[in-house]
């Protein structure tokens, strides 16, 4: 039986509200076992009193610290000490770091750096460099299942992104079928980007966010489902005879490799050298049949 990973949770009660205590501990606990609870601030002030008593409901130690100084933030300097202490105690896998706050971005580095799995909890307002630093970021609101407006034009251009690394992890990680296990996908994505989560877009399975780009297929093998691009590809020949006739108007002197590219995709629009197996244009003019590459200008190769 698998060892499940143990992990400590350091809530930041300066920078997240406790209504949000069920949904962290309950989110942690798909990742493994909670073994420390803390939370930290000045709890002689008074906007932290909804705090005490969910620390007290869920098990949470509370940890007193005081501001000794106007405009300086003394919890997330114990935090950070707290969380050293605890990787060098060797009694957890993982950190999971609560709070809407960039200064623990070189925490979460420094944890990953000792081979600690990192999570970060935060609100939408949380800075990007926090989120990417940890290994996954999950939004409480997300969590909680609020609402968010979001601008519909924001969240198409973060699809399209999103469709893009999609795209480039299955031509760069596809078996011979130019196919990829929707887990490996998914664990891919995740590395790039920490802080995707399908519950962002209203999804709760990753595979029902999938159909939601036109530009991919679905093939189950057994219990597996395989991923792969739509093919898009115009036939070889098609393409080979539409580059000759390029070529040709510069009569001997050959094509411009750039301008010859440009032209191919007026003609052929969706060209993508890709969709092919190649990541660069003169690489594929190189592997087709009757053409030749000399300082930079494409010549067809007489016959």
């Amino acid at each position: 039986m698998e060892k499940e990973m143990r992990y400590a949770v350091l809530i930041d009660a300066d920078n997240v509200a406790s209504k949000y205590t069920r949904n962290i501990l309950d989110e942690v606990s798909n990742y493994g076992i909670v073994t420390y609870k803390r939370v930290y601030g000045d709890w002689t002030r008074a906007n932290l009193a909804s705090w005490k008593n969910m620390a007290l409901d869920n098990a949470i130690t509370p940890v007193q610290q005081y501001s000794y100084t106007t405009g300086k933030n003394a919890t997330d300097s114990a935090m950070i000490i707290d969380a050293m202490d605890i990787l060098y105690s060797n009694n957890v896998d993982g950190f999971c770091i609560v709070s809407s706050d960039s200064d623990f971005t070189r925490l979460a580095i420094r944890l990953r750096e000792s081979g600690m799995h990192v999570i970060g909890m935060g609100e939408r307002k949380t800075p990007k460099p926090f989120a990417t630093a940890c290994n996954a970021f999950k939004y409480l609101e997300i969590l909680a299942d609020e609402e968010i407006q979001e601008s519909s034009e924001s969240n198409n251009v973060e699809l399209r992104a999103l469709e893009e690394a999609i795209i480039r992890i299955i031509a760069e990680n596809a078996n011979v079928q130019e196919e990829i296990n929707m887990g490996e996908l998914g664990s891919r994505l995740q590395n790039r980007y920490p802080d995707f989560d399908v519950r962002n877009y209203g999804y709760s399975k990753f595979s029902q966010f999938l159909k939601e780009f036109e530009s991919l297929s679905f093939r189950q093998v057994g219990s597996s489902i395989l991923v792969s691009q739509k093919s898009d590809k115009t036939e070889l020949g098609v393409i080979e005879e539409t580059l000759a006739s390029i070529v040709k108007t510069n009569g001997s002197k050959g094509y411009n490799l750039g301008e010859l590219k440009k032209q191919l995709c007026v003609k052929i629009p969706g060209f993508n050298v890709k969709s092919y197996g190649y990541s660069k244009f003169s690489k594929f003019i190189e592997n087709l049949h009757g053409f030749k590459i000399r300082n930079n200008m494409v010549m067809l190769v007489k016959k």
